[in-house]
């Protein structure tokens, strides 16, 4: 089993976690946010998190709140940018949302590496990507950037609005963008006959599509498993399974995947914080034959 985390994001840092929540900068924007895996004590005591941060989550439920600002010059949207592996960069304006996310998990960033290298790495003159509960786009941007034909589907049009926001900042173009119910969209792929050589999903905990259609994590996922892995190209693949959720271990991923005769890595993503610490952020799976 692997631990991963991103290296070398000039414009992320985990600073510190604990209490519950987290103090990040994005850009030259920190940030205070809940988060419910950090359990511990925090390193910096919270008078030095305030004195820091340009803003702070407040929730008002368990699936929203407002931003308290702390500084003058906060903001209310930003971009940032990501290198990839060898020196093109994707770009991700980020904003201050109800729902506490900005419009990037940083974790992600160790997939979009691993995503860029293996099409770049790949023999089919132009393999063909597809990114399942695609939010705004760090995935899709990494695959576009490495020369795929690429396809980002998400049931939510404005989150959908907001990655294609990403593509021109990142000097891309002709992605192909769908709002759909992504179990939907890879039987209908199915029932097409169509294959993709690369697949990421990263599925919530909880969701809905855009007809309503109910989406839960442990009830669902083994369905669209066993679905997704029939759109992989016989030839040449990929397939990475993110799933953020607590209690929810890798040894299940590994249990979700043993059908499939070919490599698997498992393992966990994490943030190392600058003061010491490592926040645990969910587990991966990967499938890959080429």
């Amino acid at each position: 089993m692997q631990l991963l985390s991103p290296a070398n994001w000039k414009d992320y840092e985990l600073l510190d976690s604990g209490n519950f929540e987290k103090l990040e900068r994005f850009g030259k924007q920190i940030t205070i946010r809940p988060e419910p895996q950090a359990v511990w004590s925090p390193v910096l005591p919270m008078k030095e998190w305030e004195k820091l941060a340009h803003v702070k989550f407040v929730p008002k439920s368990s699936s929203s709140g407002d931003w308290q600002k702390l500084k003058r010059d906060a903001l209310e949207r930003w971009t940032i940018s990501y290198g990839l592996p060898d020196g093109k960069s994707i770009s991700l304006r980020l904003g201050l949302t109800s729902f506490k996310h900005v419009g990037v998990f940083p974790e992600q960033a160790v997939n979009w590496d691993f995503i860029y290298s293996s099409i770049r790495e790949m023999k089919t003159p132009k393999p063909k990507f597809l990114n399942l509960f695609a939010y705004t786009g760090g995935a899709t941007l990494a695959a576009r950037a490495a020369g795929a034909d690429t396809t980002h589907v998400d049931s939510i049009k404005q989150v959908v609005t907001w990655a294609n926001e990403n593509m021109q900042l990142s000097n891309l173009d002709n992605i192909r963008w769908m709002v759909d119910d992504a179990l939907k969209f890879v039987k209908k792929e199915q029932r097409r006959g169509n294959f993709y050589n690369g697949i990421i999903l990263d599925p919530p905990a909880y969701g809905h599509g855009p007809n309503g259609e109910k989406w839960k994590l442990e009830e669902n996922i083994n369905e669209m498993v066993h679905s997704v892995v029939q759109l992989l190209d016989p030839k040449e693949h990929f397939l990475i399974l993110n799933a953020y959720s607590l209690g929810f271990s890798a040894l299940i991923l590994e249990n979700l995947f043993r059908e499939q005769k070919q490599s698997l890595e498992t393992g966990e993503l994490f943030l190392k914080a600058k003061h010491d610490g490592v926040l645990p952020l969910g587990v991966f799976g990967r499938l890959k034959n080429f």
